[in-house]
């Protein structure tokens, strides 16, 4: 069963996903949309729609794989500098 959610709900939960990605600037620069349309989503001057709505869960999907592969960097450095009698 699909959960529904009101348009507010998806306006905050839209609002919380651009600060994931560290902000409205940050946001329109990774998906190429105007820092103003996006605040007009937010405040909902414009509606949602699934195309801007699956636009941002492929951005986040590819994000977490960034994300991830920094983490994996960290990790093998952090396992170097354990071992490094230096």
């Amino acid at each position: 069963m699909a959960a529904s959610f009101s348009m507010d709900e998806r306006r905050e939960h839209f609002a919380y996903c651009v600060q994931l990605f560290g902000g409205t600037t940050a946001f329109s620069r990774r998906l190429g949309i105007d820092e103003r349309a996006i605040r007009r989503f937010i405040n909902g001057e414009r509606p949602l729609g699934a195309g801007l709505l699956e636009d941002t869960a492929k951005a986040l999907r590819l994000l977490i794989a960034e994300a991830t592969t920094a983490e994996g960097q960290i990790a093998a450095t952090l396992s170097f500098l354990k071992t490094d009698p230096s």
